[in-house]
């Protein structure tokens, strides 16, 4: 899912004022500025902001933040099955066992937020996914990640090993640690 001008969403904590935008100046109070009620692009807060707007609705339809990363929410539903919504910025990835479970959620997410839904995730922040429904398995790749790392790098044409260390290096016990 992917939330259309995700930062627009976001209500002001403070008092903020700005020029009057260009082509909006009211002739004759020229002088005057505008104070925002909402975010916008631009300001420093905006993604903040929008991050407070979003995480109050999660939990407002009962879903629990991680303590560990708080872009992941998840949820039981009446059955005790699991959905987990993912967020980054305003990108989202959810995921659950049943169809429904996800469709209930993204009607939810569709009455609060002005959202595209752009269907099965392939890539992700240079994760490819790959899934064999039949087998019930899901691939996670780096692999075009990794090779964009090693064209930056002029590493490209390197010759890969299997194991980071040269065929003449010699180990043994005598290289190990000794104490804790």
């Amino acid at each position: 899912m992917d939330v259309h001008t995700a930062f627009l969403h976001g209500d002001i904590d403070e008092e903020l004022y700005m020029k009057q935008p260009e082509g909006f100046v009211i002739p004759g109070k020229e002088h005057l500025v505008c104070k925002l009620n909402r975010s916008l692009y631009g300001l420093k807060q905006a993604s903040r902001q929008w991050y407070k707007t979003f995480d109050a609705f999660m939990l407002k339809h009962g879903y629990k933040r991680s303590h560990a990363d708080h872009c992941l929410y998840t949820k039981r539903d009446e059955s005790g099955s699991s959905i987990i919504l993912v967020i980054y910025v305003d990108d989202m990835l959810i995921a659950a066992k049943k169809r429904s479970t996800v469709d209930v959620l993204k009607k939810q997410l569709k009455s609060a937020f002005s959202m595209k839904d752009l269907g099965g995730a392939e890539h992700v922040l240079g994760v490819r996914i790959r899934r064999q429904r039949e087998q019930h398995t899901l691939y996670l790749s780096q692999e075009k990640y990794i090779d964009k790392v090693l064209d930056r790098f002029c590493m490209a044409d390197a010759k890969p090993l299997g194991v980071p260390l040269q065929p003449y290096d010699k180990i043994s016990k005598e290289d190990c640690p000794k104490t804790q």
